[in-house]
């Protein structure tokens, strides 16, 4: 323990009122390292001193980096926890707790905006999909994908409405197998109507919402009555529904017994490692799930104190009726008048609210255990990498590239970024290229890498090493993007993907493992199977390759028939025509009469449509 450790805290008590307000702890720079509030701020200061007198602190950071402190005295409680919001978003503290969502929970999105809905599955903390609109209802959550898949797949054996998008939907001239089996109503060829799909997008939301009484009671009823006309195919397939909506029920989660909207906090540490899971109730009925991690030094009770204030604060988020938590906060008394909505807090000892607790907190063991292991799994492989490639030992910051086309239109590009390996969401980029005519992947990729780069060196965020998608011709173009680009620090690769061996018109080539290939080489250096470096830089290529698909699958759905643009044409029509001569160069080679032989095409429109696929 060193001297001024044992002379305790660089910053003094004199003066500090009992009034309410804000404190700012601030290291010898006068950079603010934690922000919290209180009811009496000479009290709370006080509660930070050890209990046996030596005057160091209870908490390391403060013991040792805090030089100084602030006080903000404010009027009330109310006051003080708004001036503690606005503070930690003005001086983004290191120590103050800045959640982060876990992204494994995954929601089924229903929207009724869409002339015929569908069932989806999409992340329930995506912004994106958080704004689609009035008419969006979600359901779940589901702890896995296959969990969704698996309900989905449930689901429309009972009700059964489309699962393609608008851009196959629109296009399709006959139905698809899944109507074949009896898994899709068919409507992209109106072989349901619009009153008819309403009532089973109906029957879908009671279904997910719970409530499967009258359903279970008419599917029962079916197979009775197929069973007693001794037609006992049809009476298993409506038993076979029945169970898939008694499973697609049961996997709605925890069901308490009454109906107080209610959210459960289950807490999990190593070290400084902290993980939050929330499970919220409401209406009897578990409707999220989500775990929120970040690293604290704070002890627990202070810790959960600043959580709420995180998640509840400034109108982030409805307070429930109740919180159950695993100890109760510092300051509890003013957490709860900030809070406000009457809200109760509990740390129980048994019965139903001690069991949703335990679920909580072993949802928070599970994913901080998931967590600390990626975590020493990304580390692992980045030193290896950073030894294999000959890297600075400070790379941290990992950008690749991929290219997607459709044959020599539509030519988009995606970036990808990892961060201490892991994938850094924040630094994703899309492109459309512009400056490439045709299909040429080698000029693509170096349009992009320019591109990128040239933002980045005038940015101040350049990555420490660029992945390239290919091998060293594609690492060569990139090269030189590089240099024009000026970022001449940033350290290049090129991964070739692993071949098989195969014969090619009668020569042998050899199989290769994964390759990397480094500026200047004349040969590649190949990554052992399974080693921790080659898995790391796959799933970097995969990242970026899926980013890339997505992107160009969205522009691609953007693309309109060539019927969509001659007047008189409408979806009707275009269906028609697609569903007679099965494609638009079918259309193009009939002549007026067969044209005139489909409903609603007169001889005037018959006219133009030849007229208009001639040209």
């Amino acid at each position: 323990m060193s001297d001024s450790a044992r002379k305790g805290p660089a910053w003094s008590m004199d003066g500090v009122p009992t009034r309410p307000g804000v404190y700012l702890f601030k290291d010898a720079s006068g950079k603010v390292l934690y922000v919290g509030k209180a009811r009496s701020l000479r009290a709370r200061l006080t509660s930070y001193r050890r209990p046996g007198g030596d005057g160091r602190l209870l908490i390391a950071f403060l013991d040792q980096d805090a030089k100084s402190v602030e006080t903000i005295v404010t009027r009330t409680e109310q006051e003080a926890l708004l001036l503690e919001d606005t503070l930690i978003k003005q001086h983004k503290p290191p120590h103050n707790v800045r959640l982060k969502d876990d992204k494994s929970f995954l929601m089924i999105r229903l929207d009724r905006g869409e002339r015929f809905p569908r069932l989806k599955f999409v992340r329930a903390h995506n912004p994106k999909e958080g704004k689609a609109g009035g008419r969006s209802r979600f359901f779940g959550p589901y702890a896995t994908a296959s969990a969704v898949r698996g309900t989905l797949s449930d689901l429309h054996r009972v009700v059964p409405l489309r699962d393609c998008p608008d851009s196959v939907m629109n296009h399709r001239s006959r139905p698809c197998l899944k109507h074949q089996i009896g898994l899709c109503s068919a409507p992209c060829v109106d072989l349901i109507d619009q009153a008819a799909y309403t009532d089973l997008v109906t029957r879908a939301e009671r279904i997910l919402s719970g409530d499967t009484t009258e359903l279970e009671q008419d599917l029962e009823r079916r197979m009775l009555d197929a069973s007693g006309e001794l037609e006992y195919e049809r009476a298993g397939a409506w038993r076979d529904r029945l169970a898939a909506l008694r499973r697609t029920v049961e996997g709605q989660g925890v069901r308490p017994r009454d109906k107080i909207d209610r959210d459960v906090l289950g807490l999990a540490r190593r070290g400084d490692d902290a993980l939050v899971h929330r499970l919220a109730f409401r209406e009897g009925r578990l409707s999220e799930s989500r775990s929120h991690h970040f690293r604290s030094q704070l002890p627990d009770e202070e810790l959960m104190h600043v959580v709420l204030t995180a998640l509840y604060g400034g109108g982030r988020r409805a307070v429930p009726q109740e919180l159950v938590l695993p100890m109760m906060p510092a300051e509890e008394e003013l957490l709860g008048i900030a809070l406000g909505n009457g809200v109760r807090l509990f740390v129980p000892s048994g019965g139903d609210k001690k069991r949703m607790l335990d679920l909580a907190g072993e949802n928070a063991r599970d994913g901080l255990v998931r967590r600390v292991a990626e975590a020493s799994r990304d580390e692992e492989a980045l030193e290896q990498l950073v030894a294999i490639l000959d890297l600075s030992p400070a790379t941290e910051v990992m950008d690749c590239f991929d290219i997607s086309n459709m044959q020599d239109a539509h030519v988009v590009a995606s970036r990808v970024r990892f961060r201490r390996g892991h994938p850094d969401r924040a630094g994703y980029r899309r492109f459309k290229v512009r400056g490439v005519h045709g299909q040429d992947d080698f000029a693509s990729m170096h349009e992009v890498v320019y591109r990128s780069l040239k933002r980045g060196v005038r940015e101040g965020d350049v990555p420490d090493l660029v992945v390239i998608d290919g091998g060293d011709k594609q690492l060569a173009r990139a090269l030189e993007a590089r240099a024009e680009a000026g970022a001449w620090e940033v350290a290049m690769v090129g991964l070739a993907k692993a071949r098989s061996e195969r014969t090619v018109k009668g020569k042998r080539k050899e199989a290769s493992e994964e390759r990397v290939w480094l500026p200047g080489a004349t040969a590649p250096i190949e990554l052992a199977r399974h080693s921790p470096a080659r898995l790391l830089l796959e799933r970097l290529r995969d990242e970026a390759h899926r980013f890339a698909i997505t992107y160009h699958r969205k522009e691609r759905g953007k693309i309109k028939s060539r019927l969509d643009s001659i007047p008189g044409v409408g979806p009707a029509k275009r269906k028609a025509l697609l569903r007679k001569l099965g494609s638009v160069a079918g259309v193009a080679r009939a002549s007026v009469e067969e044209l005139l032989t489909i409903d609603g095409i007169s001889p005037e429109l018959a006219k133009v449509i030849e007229e208009a696929l001639r040209k």
